[in-house]
Protein backbone atom coordinates (compact mmCIF):
# COMPACT_ATOMS: atom_id res chain seq x y z
CA UNK A 1 0.00 0.00 0.00
CA UNK A 2 1.81 3.46 -1.14
CA UNK A 3 -0.73 5.56 -0.68
CA UNK A 4 -3.01 7.45 2.21
CA UNK A 5 -6.45 7.87 0.29
CA UNK A 6 -8.28 6.10 3.08
CA UNK A 7 -7.03 8.76 5.48
CA UNK A 8 -9.50 10.89 3.35
CA UNK A 9 -12.58 8.68 3.14
CA UNK A 10 -15.89 10.07 4.39
CA UNK A 11 -16.79 6.20 5.62
CA UNK A 12 -15.31 7.20 8.81
CA UNK A 13 -18.01 9.76 9.16
CA UNK A 14 -20.45 6.63 9.84
CA UNK A 15 -17.74 4.47 11.73
CA UNK A 16 -14.31 3.49 12.68
CA UNK A 17 -12.96 1.94 9.45
CA UNK A 18 -12.43 3.83 5.77
CA UNK A 19 -13.05 1.69 2.39
CA UNK A 20 -10.44 -0.15 2.17
CA UNK A 21 -9.50 1.99 -0.94
CA UNK A 22 -5.90 0.93 -1.47
CA UNK A 23 -7.00 -2.75 -1.74
CA UNK A 24 -9.47 -2.21 -3.88
CA UNK A 25 -7.16 -0.81 -5.99
CA UNK A 26 -5.30 -3.64 -5.98
CA UNK A 27 -8.32 -5.70 -7.50
CA UNK A 28 -8.49 -3.40 -10.65
CA UNK A 29 -4.63 -3.98 -10.96
CA UNK A 30 -4.51 -7.98 -10.51
CA UNK A 31 -7.95 -8.20 -12.48
CA UNK A 32 -6.71 -5.63 -15.53
CA UNK A 33 -7.48 -6.27 -19.29
CA UNK A 34 -5.36 -5.02 -22.23
CA UNK A 35 -3.61 -1.54 -20.94
CA UNK A 36 -1.02 -1.18 -23.64
CA UNK A 37 -2.64 1.21 -26.07
CA UNK A 38 -3.76 3.24 -22.78
CA UNK A 39 0.14 3.41 -21.64
CA UNK A 40 2.69 6.87 -22.67
CA UNK A 41 4.23 6.30 -26.12
CA UNK A 42 7.78 7.75 -26.20
CA UNK A 43 7.81 10.67 -29.33
CA UNK A 44 9.02 9.00 -32.53
CA UNK A 45 10.91 12.28 -32.57
CA UNK A 46 13.45 13.78 -30.21
CA UNK A 47 12.96 17.31 -29.09
CA UNK A 48 16.86 17.64 -28.76
CA UNK A 49 16.86 18.35 -24.76
CA UNK A 50 18.30 15.92 -22.80
CA UNK A 51 17.66 15.46 -18.44
CA UNK A 52 20.04 14.07 -15.99
CA UNK A 53 17.51 12.39 -13.18
CA UNK A 54 19.95 10.76 -9.76
CA UNK A 55 18.31 8.26 -8.39
CA UNK A 56 15.79 5.82 -10.03
CA UNK A 57 13.07 6.07 -6.84
CA UNK A 58 9.52 6.75 -7.86
CA UNK A 59 10.07 10.44 -8.24
CA UNK A 60 12.83 10.04 -10.88
CA UNK A 61 10.87 7.24 -12.97
CA UNK A 62 8.12 9.60 -12.97
CA UNK A 63 9.41 12.51 -14.39
CA UNK A 64 10.69 10.20 -17.02
CA UNK A 65 7.22 9.27 -17.40
CA UNK A 66 6.47 12.43 -18.39
CA UNK A 67 9.01 13.91 -20.31
CA UNK A 68 9.86 10.71 -23.05
CA UNK A 69 6.33 10.91 -24.77
CA UNK A 70 7.18 14.75 -25.22
CA UNK A 71 10.16 13.79 -26.77
CA UNK A 72 13.23 14.56 -24.16
CA UNK A 73 16.10 12.35 -23.57
CA UNK A 74 16.19 10.86 -20.08
CA UNK A 75 19.36 9.36 -18.35
CA UNK A 76 19.11 8.10 -15.15
CA UNK A 77 22.02 7.72 -12.47
CA UNK A 78 21.30 4.86 -10.11
CA UNK A 79 23.62 3.73 -7.51
CA UNK A 80 22.26 0.58 -6.81
CA UNK A 81 22.62 -2.28 -9.57
CA UNK A 82 18.76 -2.22 -10.08
CA UNK A 83 16.16 0.39 -10.04
CA UNK A 84 13.41 1.29 -7.80
CA UNK A 85 14.70 3.17 -4.94
CA UNK A 86 13.78 2.39 -1.63
CA UNK A 87 10.29 0.76 -3.20
CA UNK A 88 12.70 -1.91 -4.18
CA UNK A 89 15.00 -2.29 -1.38
CA UNK A 90 13.04 -1.51 1.91
CA UNK A 91 9.52 -2.39 1.10
CA UNK A 92 9.36 -6.45 1.38
CA UNK A 93 8.66 -8.71 -1.19
CA UNK A 94 6.10 -10.39 1.01
CA UNK A 95 4.16 -6.98 0.94
CA UNK A 96 5.32 -5.83 -2.72
CA UNK A 97 6.28 -8.93 -4.66
CA UNK A 98 9.50 -7.69 -6.92
CA UNK A 99 7.89 -8.57 -10.40
CA UNK A 100 5.12 -6.31 -9.71
CA UNK A 101 7.44 -4.00 -9.19
CA UNK A 102 9.52 -4.46 -12.00
CA UNK A 103 6.58 -4.65 -14.49
CA UNK A 104 5.43 -1.24 -13.37
CA UNK A 105 8.89 0.14 -13.82
CA UNK A 106 9.35 -1.33 -17.14
CA UNK A 107 6.59 0.46 -18.57
CA UNK A 108 8.75 3.58 -18.09
CA UNK A 109 11.93 1.96 -19.08
CA UNK A 110 10.84 0.39 -22.07
CA UNK A 111 10.01 3.63 -23.65
CA UNK A 112 13.91 4.07 -24.42
CA UNK A 113 15.01 5.40 -20.70
CA UNK A 114 18.83 5.29 -20.55
CA UNK A 115 19.82 4.40 -17.26
CA UNK A 116 23.11 3.66 -15.57
CA UNK A 117 23.29 1.02 -12.86
CA UNK A 118 25.64 1.17 -10.41
CA UNK A 119 26.70 4.89 -11.10
CA UNK A 120 26.63 6.82 -7.99
CA UNK A 121 27.19 10.29 -8.30
CA UNK A 122 29.43 12.33 -6.00
CA UNK A 123 29.79 15.80 -7.39
CA UNK A 124 26.84 17.33 -9.07
CA UNK A 125 29.63 20.47 -9.57
CA UNK A 126 31.17 17.56 -12.11
CA UNK A 127 27.93 16.76 -13.49
CA UNK A 128 26.87 20.21 -13.57
CA UNK A 129 30.70 21.17 -15.44
CA UNK A 130 30.47 18.44 -18.35
CA UNK A 131 27.19 20.44 -19.82
CA UNK A 132 25.60 17.44 -21.38
CA UNK A 133 22.01 18.34 -19.56
CA UNK A 134 19.62 20.84 -20.34
CA UNK A 135 17.90 20.21 -16.58
CA UNK A 136 18.38 17.80 -13.75
CA UNK A 137 16.39 16.29 -11.46
CA UNK A 138 17.54 14.88 -8.17
CA UNK A 139 15.09 11.96 -6.97
CA UNK A 140 17.93 10.35 -4.03
CA UNK A 141 15.41 9.96 -1.60
CA UNK A 142 16.13 10.33 2.50
CA UNK A 143 18.78 7.41 2.33
CA UNK A 144 20.15 7.46 5.86
CA UNK A 145 18.88 5.98 9.14
CA UNK A 146 19.25 7.68 12.26
CA UNK A 147 21.46 7.11 14.92
CA UNK A 148 20.68 6.15 18.70
CA UNK A 149 23.55 7.19 20.01
CA UNK A 150 23.29 5.72 23.80
CA UNK A 151 25.32 4.22 25.67
CA UNK A 152 27.17 0.82 24.43
CA UNK A 153 26.33 1.60 20.97
CA UNK A 154 29.68 1.68 19.69
CA UNK A 155 30.90 -1.86 20.99
CA UNK A 156 27.42 -4.03 20.36
CA UNK A 157 27.69 -2.69 16.78
CA UNK A 158 28.05 -6.05 15.14
CA UNK A 159 24.18 -6.66 16.22
CA UNK A 160 23.15 -3.02 15.89
CA UNK A 161 21.30 -2.67 12.79
CA UNK A 162 20.17 0.58 10.82
CA UNK A 163 16.45 -0.19 9.82
CA UNK A 164 16.66 1.08 5.95
CA UNK A 165 20.41 -0.58 5.48
CA UNK A 166 19.45 -3.60 7.03
CA UNK A 167 16.31 -4.29 4.73
CA UNK A 168 18.66 -3.58 1.80
CA UNK A 169 20.94 -5.91 2.78
CA UNK A 170 18.64 -8.62 3.14
CA UNK A 171 16.94 -7.93 0.10
CA UNK A 172 20.09 -8.08 -1.90
CA UNK A 173 20.75 -11.54 0.13
CA UNK A 174 23.70 -9.98 2.01
CA UNK A 175 21.57 -11.47 5.63
CA UNK A 176 19.66 -14.07 5.49
CA UNK A 177 19.08 -14.97 9.13
CA UNK A 178 18.68 -13.28 12.46
CA UNK A 179 18.85 -13.94 16.34
CA UNK A 180 15.72 -15.39 18.22
CA UNK A 181 15.51 -12.27 19.84
CA UNK A 182 15.13 -9.22 18.30
CA UNK A 183 14.19 -5.44 19.61
CA UNK A 184 12.85 -2.97 16.79
CA UNK A 185 13.51 1.02 18.13
CA UNK A 186 10.62 2.59 16.56
CA UNK A 187 7.11 2.75 15.54
CA UNK A 188 6.77 3.48 11.78
CA UNK A 189 6.56 1.88 8.98
CA UNK A 190 10.10 0.44 8.59
CA UNK A 191 9.56 -0.39 12.27
CA UNK A 192 6.98 -2.94 10.93
CA UNK A 193 8.76 -3.79 8.04
CA UNK A 194 11.72 -4.77 10.42
CA UNK A 195 10.00 -6.29 12.42
CA UNK A 196 8.04 -8.72 10.65
CA UNK A 197 11.13 -9.60 8.28
CA UNK A 198 13.17 -10.26 11.32
CA UNK A 199 9.88 -13.12 11.88
CA UNK A 200 11.08 -14.29 8.20
CA UNK A 201 15.01 -14.55 9.05
CA UNK A 202 14.19 -16.94 12.08
CA UNK A 203 13.39 -14.42 15.03
CA UNK A 204 11.21 -16.09 17.56
CA UNK A 205 11.10 -13.43 20.04
CA UNK A 206 10.03 -9.81 18.21
CA UNK A 207 9.04 -6.85 20.50
CA UNK A 208 8.71 -3.11 18.96
CA UNK A 209 9.70 -1.15 21.48
CA UNK A 210 7.98 2.41 21.52
CA UNK A 211 8.66 5.98 23.83
CA UNK A 212 4.96 6.23 23.90
CA UNK A 213 1.22 4.95 23.15
CA UNK A 214 -0.12 3.87 20.32
CA UNK A 215 -2.38 7.07 19.26
CA UNK A 216 1.31 8.57 18.70
CA UNK A 217 2.29 5.96 16.22
CA UNK A 218 3.13 6.58 13.20
CA UNK A 219 2.63 3.35 11.67
CA UNK A 220 -0.53 3.08 9.42
CA UNK A 221 -3.06 0.95 11.67
CA UNK A 222 -3.42 -2.07 9.09
CA UNK A 223 0.56 -2.45 9.68
CA UNK A 224 0.66 -2.45 13.08
CA UNK A 225 -2.46 -5.59 12.68
CA UNK A 226 -0.56 -7.17 10.29
CA UNK A 227 2.46 -7.41 12.64
CA UNK A 228 0.54 -8.38 15.75
CA UNK A 229 -1.23 -11.29 13.70
CA UNK A 230 2.24 -12.73 12.69
CA UNK A 231 3.03 -12.65 16.86
CA UNK A 232 5.02 -9.78 16.91
CA UNK A 233 5.24 -7.94 20.59
CA UNK A 234 4.39 -4.36 20.92
CA UNK A 235 5.58 -2.54 24.26
CA UNK A 236 4.56 0.83 24.77
CA UNK A 237 6.10 3.79 26.95
CA UNK A 238 9.56 2.15 27.15
CA UNK A 239 12.49 4.85 26.48
CA UNK A 240 16.00 3.52 25.23
CA UNK A 241 18.76 4.20 28.07
CA UNK A 242 21.46 2.12 27.17
CA UNK A 243 22.68 -1.19 25.39
CA UNK A 244 23.83 -3.79 27.66
CA UNK A 245 27.20 -5.27 26.56
CA UNK A 246 29.21 -8.26 28.21
CA UNK A 247 32.63 -9.37 26.62
CA UNK A 248 32.22 -7.26 23.37
CA UNK A 249 28.57 -9.37 23.06
CA UNK A 250 25.23 -7.36 22.69
CA UNK A 251 22.90 -8.75 25.54
CA UNK A 252 19.59 -6.72 25.37
CA UNK A 253 18.98 -3.49 26.75
CA UNK A 254 17.89 -1.10 29.46
CA UNK A 255 14.71 0.78 29.27
CA UNK A 256 12.93 3.20 31.43
CA UNK A 257 9.53 3.06 31.97
CA UNK A 258 7.86 6.51 31.58
CA UNK A 259 4.23 7.81 31.86
CA UNK A 260 3.74 11.03 29.18
CA UNK A 261 1.60 14.10 30.44
CA UNK A 262 0.91 17.34 28.30
CA UNK A 263 2.34 20.44 30.73
CA UNK A 264 1.39 23.54 30.84
CA UNK A 265 2.29 24.80 27.05
CA UNK A 266 0.73 21.63 25.82
CA UNK A 267 3.97 20.08 25.18
CA UNK A 268 4.09 15.87 26.61
CA UNK A 269 6.69 15.38 28.86
CA UNK A 270 7.68 11.86 30.37
CA UNK A 271 8.17 10.78 34.04
CA UNK A 272 10.34 7.94 34.70
CA UNK A 273 8.35 5.09 36.76
CA UNK A 274 11.07 2.79 36.99
CA UNK A 275 13.65 0.72 34.54
CA UNK A 276 14.06 -2.87 32.79
CA UNK A 277 16.36 -4.92 30.93
CA UNK A 278 15.00 -6.66 28.02
CA UNK A 279 17.49 -9.34 26.19
CA UNK A 280 18.71 -9.43 22.78
CA UNK A 281 20.99 -10.95 19.90
CA UNK A 282 20.08 -8.84 17.35
CA UNK A 283 18.43 -4.90 17.84
CA UNK A 284 17.19 -2.81 14.35
CA UNK A 285 17.28 0.75 14.87
CA UNK A 286 14.54 2.19 12.89
CA UNK A 287 13.51 5.64 14.11
CA UNK A 288 13.70 7.68 11.21
CA UNK A 289 15.29 9.12 8.11
CA UNK A 290 17.60 11.61 6.73
CA UNK A 291 18.27 13.28 3.56
CA UNK A 292 22.18 13.26 2.53
CA UNK A 293 23.48 15.56 0.11
CA UNK A 294 27.82 15.64 1.09
CA UNK A 295 27.81 15.11 -3.09
CA UNK A 296 26.42 18.93 -3.55
CA UNK A 297 28.74 21.33 -3.51
CA UNK A 298 27.91 24.31 -1.41
CA UNK A 299 29.23 26.59 -3.83
CA UNK A 300 27.16 25.94 -7.12
CA UNK A 301 23.95 28.04 -6.82
CA UNK A 302 22.14 25.67 -4.29
CA UNK A 303 21.06 27.34 -1.17
CA UNK A 304 20.95 24.78 1.92
CA UNK A 305 18.18 25.73 4.61
CA UNK A 306 17.44 24.27 7.96
CA UNK A 307 18.58 20.56 8.49
CA UNK A 308 21.21 21.12 5.64
CA UNK A 309 18.81 20.76 3.37
CA UNK A 310 18.50 22.09 -0.53
CA UNK A 311 16.21 25.43 -0.62
CA UNK A 312 13.35 24.05 -2.93
CA UNK A 313 9.98 25.80 -4.42
CA UNK A 314 7.04 24.11 -2.94
CA UNK A 315 5.32 25.09 -6.31
CA UNK A 316 7.95 24.61 -8.71
CA UNK A 317 10.32 22.20 -7.62
CA UNK A 318 13.30 23.67 -8.15
CA UNK A 319 16.34 25.10 -6.16
CA UNK A 320 18.01 28.35 -6.42
CA UNK A 321 20.04 27.24 -9.25
CA UNK A 322 17.62 27.56 -12.31
CA UNK A 323 17.53 24.42 -14.35
CA UNK A 324 18.20 22.40 -11.06
CA UNK A 325 15.06 20.41 -9.61
CA UNK A 326 14.00 18.27 -6.80
CA UNK A 327 11.31 15.83 -5.95
CA UNK A 328 10.70 13.01 -4.00
CA UNK A 329 12.04 12.09 -0.74
CA UNK A 330 15.20 14.29 -1.19
CA UNK A 331 12.82 17.58 -1.60
CA UNK A 332 11.70 17.63 2.48
CA UNK A 333 12.06 14.29 3.55
CA UNK A 334 10.19 11.28 4.01
CA UNK A 335 6.68 10.82 2.47
CA UNK A 336 5.11 7.98 1.01
CA UNK A 337 5.40 6.74 -2.74
CA UNK A 338 2.19 8.60 -3.78
CA UNK A 339 4.45 11.50 -2.93
CA UNK A 340 7.25 11.35 -4.88
CA UNK A 341 5.01 10.25 -8.19
CA UNK A 342 3.01 13.70 -7.73
CA UNK A 343 6.03 15.41 -6.72
CA UNK A 344 7.52 13.74 -10.17
CA UNK A 345 4.43 14.66 -12.43
CA UNK A 346 4.60 18.36 -10.64
CA UNK A 347 8.89 18.98 -11.50
CA UNK A 348 8.09 17.39 -15.16
CA UNK A 349 5.96 20.40 -15.58
CA UNK A 350 8.06 22.50 -14.80
CA UNK A 351 11.47 21.04 -16.60
CA UNK A 352 9.26 20.95 -19.60
CA UNK A 353 8.97 24.91 -18.99
CA UNK A 354 11.75 25.42 -18.20
CA UNK A 355 13.18 23.95 -21.07
CA UNK A 356 11.11 26.24 -23.60
CA UNK A 357 11.76 29.16 -21.49
CA UNK A 358 8.40 29.28 -19.90
CA UNK A 359 8.41 30.88 -16.43
CA UNK A 360 8.65 27.18 -14.53
CA UNK A 361 5.77 29.63 -12.25
CA UNK A 362 3.47 28.85 -14.90
CA UNK A 363 1.01 25.65 -14.08
CA UNK A 364 -1.58 24.41 -16.21
CA UNK A 365 -4.64 24.43 -14.81
CA UNK A 366 -6.42 21.88 -13.08
CA UNK A 367 -9.81 20.45 -14.69
CA UNK A 368 -13.04 19.45 -13.34
CA UNK A 369 -16.48 17.60 -14.88
CA UNK A 370 -19.55 18.38 -12.64
CA UNK A 371 -22.52 16.04 -14.49
CA UNK A 372 -26.09 15.71 -13.01
CA UNK A 373 -26.77 12.11 -12.02
CA UNK A 374 -30.31 12.32 -12.22
CA UNK A 375 -32.36 10.48 -14.90
CA UNK A 376 -36.14 11.17 -13.54
CA UNK A 377 -37.84 12.09 -10.50
CA UNK A 378 -36.68 9.39 -8.66
CA UNK A 379 -34.25 8.25 -10.66
CA UNK A 380 -30.51 8.63 -9.83
CA UNK A 381 -27.22 7.33 -11.86
CA UNK A 382 -26.40 6.06 -8.68
CA UNK A 383 -27.02 3.77 -5.45
CA UNK A 384 -27.34 5.82 -2.97
CA UNK A 385 -28.27 2.88 -0.12
CA UNK A 386 -26.59 3.20 3.17
CA UNK A 387 -24.74 -0.48 3.13
CA UNK A 388 -24.07 -0.79 7.12
CA UNK A 389 -21.90 -3.57 6.20
CA UNK A 390 -18.06 -3.65 8.10
CA UNK A 391 -14.73 -3.13 6.53
CA UNK A 392 -13.84 -6.45 4.43
CA UNK A 393 -11.73 -8.72 6.17
CA UNK A 394 -8.42 -9.31 4.05
CA UNK A 395 -7.49 -12.95 3.68
CA UNK A 396 -3.64 -13.67 4.15
CA UNK A 397 -1.57 -16.41 3.45
CA UNK A 398 -1.15 -19.39 5.90
CA UNK A 399 1.56 -17.95 9.20
CA UNK A 400 3.28 -20.41 9.02
CA UNK A 401 3.73 -21.06 5.16
CA UNK A 402 3.98 -17.01 4.97
CA UNK A 403 6.59 -16.89 7.69
CA UNK A 404 8.41 -19.48 6.10
CA UNK A 405 9.94 -17.50 2.99
CA UNK A 406 10.48 -13.74 2.47
CA UNK A 407 8.74 -13.84 -0.95
CA UNK A 408 5.49 -15.38 0.08
CA UNK A 409 3.29 -12.93 -0.18
CA UNK A 410 1.27 -12.08 2.85
CA UNK A 411 -1.96 -10.68 2.05
CA UNK A 412 -4.57 -12.66 -0.36
CA UNK A 413 -6.15 -10.06 -1.84
CA UNK A 414 -10.23 -9.66 -2.13
CA UNK A 415 -12.46 -12.12 -4.38
CA UNK A 416 -14.64 -11.07 -6.30
CA UNK A 417 -17.28 -10.87 -3.35
CA UNK A 418 -15.25 -9.69 -1.22
CA UNK A 419 -14.96 -7.00 -3.36
CA UNK A 420 -18.40 -6.11 -4.29
CA UNK A 421 -19.14 -5.99 -0.70
CA UNK A 422 -16.38 -3.52 0.01
CA UNK A 423 -17.28 -1.50 -3.08
CA UNK A 424 -21.14 -1.40 -1.31
CA UNK A 425 -19.37 0.51 1.43
CA UNK A 426 -18.34 3.47 -0.74
CA UNK A 427 -20.10 6.86 0.34
CA UNK A 428 -19.85 8.23 -2.82
CA UNK A 429 -17.73 10.97 -2.88
CA UNK A 430 -17.68 11.86 -5.92
CA UNK A 431 -21.52 12.72 -6.37
CA UNK A 432 -21.57 16.35 -4.94
CA UNK A 433 -24.82 18.33 -3.15
CA UNK A 434 -25.54 21.21 -5.49
CA UNK A 435 -28.24 23.55 -4.38
CA UNK A 436 -30.10 26.08 -6.60
CA UNK A 437 -31.15 29.14 -4.01
CA UNK A 438 -33.52 30.49 -6.46
CA UNK A 439 -35.59 27.30 -6.47
CA UNK A 440 -35.99 26.63 -2.85
CA UNK A 441 -39.25 27.11 -1.72
CA UNK A 442 -38.05 26.84 2.43
CA UNK A 443 -40.12 23.63 2.67
CA UNK A 444 -37.90 22.07 5.12
CA UNK A 445 -38.47 18.54 3.48
CA UNK A 446 -34.57 18.30 3.28
CA UNK A 447 -33.88 19.16 6.70
CA UNK A 448 -36.22 16.93 8.05
CA UNK A 449 -35.00 13.62 5.81
CA UNK A 450 -31.21 14.43 6.52
CA UNK A 451 -29.58 11.39 8.80
CA UNK A 452 -26.75 13.40 9.90
CA UNK A 453 -28.51 16.63 10.43
CA UNK A 454 -26.26 18.55 8.30
CA UNK A 455 -28.32 20.97 7.06
CA UNK A 456 -30.39 24.24 8.39
CA UNK A 457 -31.98 27.19 6.74
CA UNK A 458 -31.05 30.40 8.85
CA UNK A 459 -30.69 34.10 8.72
CA UNK A 460 -27.38 35.05 7.53
CA UNK A 461 -24.04 36.03 9.86
CA UNK A 462 -20.41 35.81 10.06
CA UNK A 463 -19.17 32.26 9.78
CA UNK A 464 -18.31 31.73 13.34
CA UNK A 465 -21.98 32.33 13.91
CA UNK A 466 -23.22 29.89 11.53
CA UNK A 467 -21.48 27.14 12.53
CA UNK A 468 -22.95 27.24 16.03
CA UNK A 469 -26.66 27.60 14.70
CA UNK A 470 -26.89 24.60 12.65
CA UNK A 471 -28.42 21.54 14.15
CA UNK A 472 -25.10 19.93 14.85
CA UNK A 473 -22.77 22.55 15.54
CA UNK A 474 -20.04 22.51 13.02
CA UNK A 475 -17.06 23.16 15.15
CA UNK A 476 -14.59 21.19 12.65
CA UNK A 477 -12.71 24.85 11.19
CA UNK A 478 -10.48 22.85 9.16
CA UNK A 479 -13.94 21.93 6.69
CA UNK A 480 -15.77 24.78 4.92
CA UNK A 481 -19.30 25.26 5.76
CA UNK A 482 -21.65 26.27 2.55
CA UNK A 483 -24.10 29.21 2.82
CA UNK A 484 -26.25 30.06 -0.10
CA UNK A 485 -27.58 32.96 -1.53
CA UNK A 486 -30.50 34.85 -0.21
CA UNK A 487 -33.68 32.20 -0.34
CA UNK A 488 -36.49 34.24 -2.64
CA UNK A 489 -39.41 33.52 0.25
CA UNK A 490 -37.83 35.02 3.21
CA UNK A 491 -34.41 35.80 2.75
CA UNK A 492 -32.66 33.64 4.36
CA UNK A 493 -29.49 31.22 3.59
CA UNK A 494 -29.31 27.56 3.25
CA UNK A 495 -26.32 25.92 5.45
CA UNK A 496 -24.88 22.95 5.14
CA UNK A 497 -21.77 21.32 7.26
CA UNK A 498 -19.32 19.50 4.33
CA UNK A 499 -17.75 17.49 7.37
CA UNK A 500 -21.02 15.48 8.20
CA UNK A 501 -22.47 15.03 5.01
CA UNK A 502 -22.21 11.69 3.91
CA UNK A 503 -23.42 12.20 0.06
CA UNK A 504 -26.77 9.78 0.43
CA UNK A 505 -28.91 11.93 -1.60
CA UNK A 506 -32.05 12.25 0.00
CA UNK A 507 -31.82 16.07 0.00
CA UNK A 508 -31.74 15.86 -3.62
CA UNK A 509 -34.79 12.80 -3.62
CA UNK A 510 -37.27 14.45 -1.04
CA UNK A 511 -36.70 18.45 -2.44
CA UNK A 512 -40.01 19.16 -4.57
CA UNK A 513 -38.56 22.00 -6.61
CA UNK A 514 -35.37 20.11 -7.68
CA UNK A 515 -33.52 22.73 -5.77
CA UNK A 516 -30.81 20.12 -4.39
CA UNK A 517 -29.44 18.30 -7.08
CA UNK A 518 -26.59 15.68 -7.05
CA UNK A 519 -23.65 16.34 -9.21
CA UNK A 520 -20.55 13.86 -9.85
CA UNK A 521 -17.30 14.91 -9.67
CA UNK A 522 -14.43 13.92 -11.80
CA UNK A 523 -10.94 15.91 -11.22
CA UNK A 524 -8.60 16.55 -14.71
CA UNK A 525 -5.32 16.14 -12.96
CA UNK A 526 -2.41 18.21 -15.64
CA UNK A 527 0.48 16.54 -16.80
CA UNK A 528 3.61 18.17 -18.70
CA UNK A 529 2.69 19.14 -21.75
CA UNK A 530 -0.91 19.32 -21.28
CA UNK A 531 -2.54 22.10 -24.27
CA UNK A 532 -6.09 22.33 -22.72
CA UNK A 533 -9.18 20.04 -21.02
CA UNK A 534 -12.00 19.81 -23.09
CA UNK A 535 -14.43 22.28 -23.35
CA UNK A 536 -17.14 21.11 -20.38
CA UNK A 537 -14.69 21.06 -18.18
CA UNK A 538 -14.63 23.45 -15.35
CA UNK A 539 -10.58 25.00 -14.87
CA UNK A 540 -9.10 26.29 -11.65
CA UNK A 541 -5.48 27.09 -11.49
CA UNK A 542 -3.05 26.20 -8.86
CA UNK A 543 0.25 27.68 -7.42
CA UNK A 544 0.91 24.80 -4.98
CA UNK A 545 0.91 21.28 -4.90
Amino acid sequence: MIGRANQGCRRTRVEDEPVAICRLKRVAADLRGEIDHLLPKAAEEKNGKRIALIGAGPASLTVANDLMPLGYHCTIFEALPKPGGLMRTNIPSFRLPVEVLEEEMDMILDMGVEIHYNHRIDSLKELLDEGDFDAYFIGTGAPKGKELNIPGRTEGGANIHIGIEWLESIHFGHIDSVGEQVLVIGVGNTAMDCCRSSKRLGGKDIKVMARKSRPYFKASPWELEDAEDEEVEILVDHSPQCFVIEDGQLKGMIFDLVEWEENEKGRLVSTKQGETFIPADDVVLAIGQDNAFPWIERDIGIEFGEWDMPVVDRATFMTTREGVFVGGDAAWGPENIIWAVEHGHQAAISIHNYCRGVPVTDRPPYGMNLVSTKMGIHEWRYSNDYDPALRTEMRYADLEKRLSDMKIEAELGFDLKETVREVERCLNCDIQTDFTANLCIECDACIDVCPVTCLTITHNGEEEDLRQRLMAPADNTDQAIFASESLPQTGRIMVKDEDLCVHCGLCAERCPTAAWDMMQFDLLNPYAGHQSWPEKAITASTTSV
